[in-house]
Formats: C-alpha cells, structure tokens, sequence
C-alpha cells in the first residue's frame, strides 16, 4: 500500500489510500494578497502566524508556505528586488522560522525559484513536502536532485514543455514520465504526490470526470498519490463552496488522497456586517441597538465573526467516517462540538492528528 510520509519536528502525515484525506493548507500564500505582499515587504509577518494557527485549529494536517512574493517598493530602490531568485531564499527561510515556532505540522515547500525551494528544504525541521516537479525537462534536472539529496516527497505536476494538456491522456503520460524520471535518482513512487490538474467545471464541462479518471488510473497503475488545487474545479462560478464540497468526496472516492485548499471559513468582516444591517434597517426590521456581533451573524446565516473550519472541512470529515478512514467517528464527533467545547490544536503541545502505522 502506497505511503507518502511528512513530517515536522514531533509530528508525521501519512497520506495513502488507506489514511484520512489529507488536507494541505493554502493561505500562506502572498500571490494575489497584496496586503499579505505588503506586511512581508514590511518585515511584518503577523500574518503568516495568524493563518497559520487558524488553519491547523481549521483542520489542516500540512502547511503550504510559498514564497512568492514582489516587493514593489524595495524595487524602486534596488533592482535585485526584482528579481525573484533574490527575493525569494531568505523570505521562505523566515517565513518557515516563524511558522516552525508556533505549529508543528509538516510544511509543503512552495516556490518556482530553485533556490527558495533548497533555502525551505535546508531550515525545514523533519521530513516536508516540496511542491513542486513539473514534466519540465529542465525543471525535472533542477527538482529532482534536490528530492533526493534532502530525502523529501514530492508534488508532481501534469504539465510539461508543452503546456497544460485539455487530453487527461497526455497528463496522464507526463505524470508517468515524472514517476519514471524520479525513479532513474532512485526517487520511489511512494514519494511522487501527483497533482492532475483539475480544470474548472465552468470552463470545460467534463472536468471533473477528467480528474476522477485521472486519479484511478495514477492509484492503479502508477501506484502513487495524488493531490490538487481544490477550488480550481469551481473557478469563476457562484456557490463555490456548494460545488467544492461535492467535488471534494468524489474525489476522494476516486482515490484522491490530499488536497491543497483552505480549510477555514473567514471570519464576516465589519463592512459586510454593516451591509447587511443596512439592508434589514431598509426593509422596516429594527434591531436591538446593542445586539452582539456573532449573534447577529449566526441570526441572519452569514457565517461568523471568527475563523472556523469551512464547508468543506465538514465533507472531508463525513468522507473520511464514510470511507471507514475514521473508523470510531472520533474526528466526525469532536469535529461536530460547538466551537470552544475543546481545545483546538494551534499550537506547540495542542493536540492534533494522531500518528497512524
């Protein structure tokens, strides 16, 4: 049976077919942030701590730190800031520093810059996941070596010099290129975590049967685990969260074994609140001048005022008890508590996902 093993410092992941769906956390992820961006340009990572311990206490079994961030105002002054290759080594070395000393989940090491990926492997305590390989020939030479000189898994992903392929069979092809490429460093199977590419449903309407057979055939006949970009299915559509948690267990019935998505709801904002006392004040309803905050929310179903897991947190869970990878219905049970019936895992010393052998 296939293992993937990740660790931090006190903790190990299995991801495999026969463990819980593994759940990669997103959010420490500057590209498209710009006032995460802006705080690590600042020396500021508040942040980064912040979504770090939300989204173990959210569920998260393994971190994503990526690195890529632009510093637009050190760029005025000092062209090296324009180059990634500069920015990114030191950068992922601290962000790793920070996060390693307030959780202990494993880390998944994220950049596309070589040297970021070797300053992550070099500062990251136990055994963490380097994202990513792609079918690349030149990335392969670059990636490839480093696997095996720190020891580490990998993500390998389906595209190559070509392209992102629309025919599942060619990413298919370049993911058993990866895994044989892999195997010529003596790179084993067990550490090649493919990631398909999950197209958007809005895009191309068989989608998601492209990655449902996709993952069966890389469990069957590769013989290796797979992961992917979880929201990507629901891209630029309504109700995405209505779409990603049925995607989510279809795919793990599929044979998906981990996901790189956000396992936490954020928090309603101020301004949305405000909004929608607005609207309520408009239709005629007159509410309590002191209501509570949270109270309120919960009233009119818009979430809450804290970070919490999200939707599709809760289907990951009912797959997991369905798929008797949750065979008490321990994770299900403490899962459903009212939030603050038990400590959460956020930090050194909480409580988190049990070892399994």
């Amino acid at each position: 049976m296939t293992r993937t093993i990740v660790e931090s410092k006190t903790k190990t992941v299995i991801i495999g077919f026969d463990q819980p769906f593994c759940v990669i956390g997103e959010r420490i992820n500057p590209t498209g942030r710009k006032k995460l961006a802006a705080e690590l340009e600042a020396g500021d990572f508040s942040t980064v701590e912040t979504d770090a311990i939300a989204q173990v206490a959210g569920g998260a079994n393994v971190l994503d730190v990526n690195s890529g961030a632009v510093f637009t105002n050190k760029m005025a002054t000092d062209v090296r800031y324009a180059d990634n290759n500069f920015v990114e080594p030191p950068l992922m070395r601290e962000m790793i520093r920070r996060i390693q000393a307030i959780v202990d989940v494993p880390l998944c090491i994220d950049s596309s810059v070589p040297g970021a990926l070797e300053a992550g492997l070099a500062t990251a305590e136990g055994r963490p996941l380097l994202n990513s390989v792609t079918g690349e020939e030149e990335r392969m030479e670059i990636v490839l070596p480093l696997v095996k000189k720190y020891n580490v898994p990998v993500v390998a992903i389906s595209n190559d010099d070509t392209g992102i392929s629309e025919d599942p069979e060619v990413r298919f092809a370049v993911a058993k290129k990866i895994v044989q490429r892999a195997a010529d460093y003596g790179i084993p199977a067990h550490d090649i975590v493919v990631d398909p590419l999950v197209m958007p449903i809005g895009a191309m309407a068989t989608a998601g049967l492209q990655v449902f057979t996709l993952v069966r055939r890389l469990r069957e006949e590769l013989g290796v685990n797979t992961t992917c970009g979880a929201s990507n299915i629901s891209f630029g559509l309504p109700n995405r969260h209505g779409i990603n948690n049925a995607f989510l267990p279809m795919a793990m019935g599929a044979g998906m074994t981990s996901a790189i998505m956000n396992p936490v709801a954020l928090p309603v904002t101020q301004t949305r609140i405000a909004e929608k006392k607005a609207e309520i004040l408009a239709a005629g309803i007159i509410l309590p001048d002191d209501i509570d905050d949270e109270v309120f929310v919960t009233l009119f179903g818009m979430g809450s005022t804290k970070s919490r897991p999200g939707k599709e947190m809760e289907a990951i869970r009912a797959a997991n008890f369905l798929t008797n990878n949750d065979p008490s219905g321990g994770d299900w049970i403490r899962f459903c508590r009212p939030p603050g019936s038990e400590t959460t895992g956020g930090g050194r010393g909480g409580t988190g996902r049990r070892k399994r052998g």
